[in-house]
C-alpha cells in the first residue's frame, strides 16, 4: 500500500485531476440504488493521498498554496456529482422539443457548480494538514462544513450528502437520530478515509482501533434501537397510497384529464383486500389532480361522493389564488390539500422550498427578456408558500406534508415536525424515469423518518411509494413504474428521537471534536524538531 500511495502522491497535472475525478465518480456507488459503501474505503484514501501531494511549487501566496488542493477537491466533486446527478437531464427530455437545448447545462452545469463545495472542503482541510491521523480529522471536518453549507447556500441542495453513503440499511441509520446529518457527514468521511493511514508506518494501530470502536458503536446502537421493545402505539391510522404512474406527456393534456382523474378515483374507491380495513386516509402524489379545482368545482363534488364517512383525502394539487378578484394577479402554489367526505377542502399546505428553474424562474423579468423560461414542473410559475403546519387527520393524528425534494432538507423537516406524529411526502419522480434519482430521493426520505423518530408515508406518481416506520424499516412499498395502490395500517406513537436542537448541537460537537484533533495534530507537527 505504501508503494500505491507514493505513486498517487506523486501524480501531477492532468493525471492528478483524472485520479481525483475517478475517485469522486467511484464514490457514487455507495449511494442508492447501489449501496456499495465499501467503495468509499478506496475513494477517500485516494483523496487523502492526492491532497498529500497537492503542494504548490516555489513561493506562492496564501491562495497559491491552496490552489492545488482546491483543484483536487473540485475534480473529486465534479466526478461525484456528475456520476450521481446525470439523471437530472431526463426531466428535460419529457418535452425535448422545447428543452433539449438545456440538457448540457443541467447535466454538466449543476455538477460544475456543486463541485466548488468539495473544492472548498479540500482547500480548507489542507490548511490544517498534518502527516498522520490529524489530516484525516481535518478532511472529515472540512467535508462536514461543506455539506452543511450545501444545505442552504444558493437556496440549498444537499442531495447525496456523503453521510448517506454510510447508511445503506436501517441498522446503519440509527446514529443519525443522535448526531443528525451534520454529525454523520463528519463521521462517514473520517471512517472512510482511515485506510489512508496504512500507507505510513505511524498510527496504523490507532486507525484500526478507531475504526473498530466507531463501527462497533454505530452498529451496536443500531442493533439496540431496532431490537428494543417499543411502547404500545397510542393509536393507528389505516392508509391507502395510490401510485397511478401517469405518463407525463399526458399530465397537462386537456383531452385526457378526465380519464386520469377517473383512474385516480377508481383506485381510491376499490374495496380493501382480505385482511385490510377501510382506509381512513387516502394519499395521492404531488400535483396528481390534473386541473385546478377553481375551474372544476364538480371534481370536488365527485370526490365527496367517492369518500366514505370519516375518510380524508390528501392530494397533491396546483392551488390557485387571486384569479377570482377583478384585476387580481393569479398566483399558483404546489400544494397538498385535505378533502373531507363532504367534498370540502378543509386544509392546505403549500410548498415553501421551490425548485429553481423547475417550479419558478429566478429573476423572471430578466430571464424572460433573454428568452429563458421555467423548465419542467408544469404550465405555470409557482409561488412559495409562507408556512407549514400539521394537518389534522382522522383519529386525531397530526401529519406534516413535504412536497417533492423538501424532504431532503434535514433542518426543514426537523423544525416542522415537532408537533406532528406522521411525516407525509408526496412527489412526482416520473420526470427522471427508472434512474438512480428516485432511489436516492427515497433513501433521503427514509433517513428523515429515522432522524425524527416518526413514521413516513410517501406517495409518488411512478414510485417509490412506501410506508416507513420510525426506525427506517420499509413496511410496504410499490416498485418504480408500478400502477397500483396499497393499504397499510400505521401505528401512531409520540416522536421517539432526540430533539432537533439537541441533535444539531450533537452534530456540531462532533465536528468540533474532530477539529480539535486536527488542530492538536497540526500544532504537534509544527513543534516537532526536524
Amino acid at each position: 500500500m505504501e508503494r500505491l500511495a507514493g505513486r498517487i502522491i506523486l501524480l501531477c497535472g492532468w493525471r492528478r485531476s483524472l485520479a481525483a475525478f475517478l475517485a469522486g465518480a467511484l464514490t457514487v456507488l455507495a449511494q442508492a440504488p447501489y449501496d456499495f459503501f465499501a467503495v468509499c474505503f478506496v475513494s477517500f484514501p485516494v483523496l487523502v493521498w492526492l491532497l498529500d501531494g497537492a503542494i504548490a511549487e516555489g513561493r506562492s501566496g496564501f491562495f497559491g498554496r491552496l490552489r492545488p488542493a482546491f483543484s483536487v477537491g473540485w475534480w473529486f466533486g465534479f466526478g461525484y456529482f456528475l456520476a450521481g446527478l446525470w439523471w437530472i437531464g431526463g426531466a428535460l427530455l419529457v418535452e425535448a422539443d422545447s428543452f433539449a437545448w438545456a440538457l448540457p447545462f443541467a447535466v454538466l452545469g449543476i455538477p460544475l457548480a456543486l463541485a466548488f463545495f468539495y473544492a472548498f472542503a479540500a482547500a480548507f482541510a489542507r490548511l490544517f494538514w498534518s502527516g498522520d491521523i490529524g489530516r484525516i480529522a481535518a478532511l472529515a471536518v472540512a467535508f462536514g462544513l461543506a455539506e452543511w453549507l450545501r444545505g442552504f447556500l444558493f437556496t440549498g441542495f444537499p442531495w447525496n450528502a456523503v453521510g448517506y453513503a454510510a447508511m445503506p440499511v436501517p441498522l446503519m441509520m440509527q446514529s443519525v437520530s443522535v448526531v443528525g446529518m451534520n454529525g454523520m457527514n463528519v463521521l462517514a468521511v473520517f471512517v472512510f478515509a482511515l485506510p489512508a493511514l496504512f500507507a505510513g508506518r505511524r498510527r496504523r494501530l490507532t486507525g484500526v482501533l478507531l475504526f473498530v470502536v466507531l463501527a462497533a458503536v454505530d452498529l451496536g446502537f443500531g442493533y439496540w434501537r431496532l431490537t428494543k421493545p417499543e411502547s404500545p402505539p397510542a393509536s393507528g391510522l389505516a392508509v391507502r397510497i395510490v401510485q397511478p404512474s401517469v405518463d407525463l406527456s399526458e399530465k397537462w393534456d386537456a383531452t385526457v384529464r378526465d380519464r386520469i382523474f377517473a383512474t385516480m378515483m377508481g383506485m381510491s374507491s376499490q374495496t380493501p383486500g382480505a385482511g385490510h380495513e377501510k382506509p381512513q386516509l387516502i394519499l395521492w402524489p404531488e400535483t396528481s389532480v390534473p386541473f385546478l379545482f377553481t375551474e372544476r368545482p364538480d371534481a370536488l363534488t365527485a370526490l365527496g361522493d367517492m369518500l366514505q364517512p370519516g375518510q380524508t383525502l390528501l392530494a397533491g394539487v396546483v392551488r390557485e389564488e387571486g384569479g377570482s378578484t377583478p384585476g387580481g394577479v393569479d398566483r399558483y402554489y404546489n400544494s397538498v390539500v385535505a378533502i373531507d367526505d363532504k367534498g370540502e377542502i378543509v386544509d392546505a399546505v403549500d410548498k415553501t422550498h421551490l425548485v429553481p428553474f423547475g417550479e419558478y424562474l429566478p429573476f423572471a423579468g430578466l430571464m424572460s427578456r433573454i428568452g429563458l423560461q421555467q423548465l419542467v414542473a408544469g404550465p405555470m410559475n409557482f409561488a412559495a408558500g409562507n408556512e407549514r403546519h400539521p394537518i389534522a387527520l382522522p383519529g386525531g393524528v397530526k401529519a406534516v406534508p413535504f412536497i417533492c425534494y423538501e424532504v431532503i432538507f434535514p433542518d426543514l423537516v426537523s423544525v416542522d415536525v415537532t408537533s406532528s406524529q406522521l411525516i407525509v411526502n408526496v412527489t412526482n419522480d416520473a420526470w427522471f424515469g427508472d434512474t438512480p434519482g428516485p432511489y436516492q430521493h427515497f433513501r433521503q426520505a427514509q433517513v428523515r423518518a429515522v432522524e425524527n423518530g416518526l413514521p413516513l408515508v410517501r406517495a409518488a406518481n411512478n414510485g417509490i411509494s412506501a410506508v416507513v416506520d420510525s426506525r427506517g424499516r420499509i413496511i410496504e412499498a410499490l416498485a418504480i413504474d408500478a400502477k397500483d395502490m396499497m393499504d397499510v395500517r400505521i401505528p401512531i406513537s409520540q416522536q421517539d428521537a432526540i430533539s432537533a436542537p439537541q441533535r444539531r448541537i450533537n452534530g456540531f460537537l462532533t465536528m468540533l471534536l474532530f477539529a480539535v484533533v486536527s488542530l492538536v495534530s497540526n500544532v504537534r507537527r509544527r513543534l516537532r524538531p526536524n
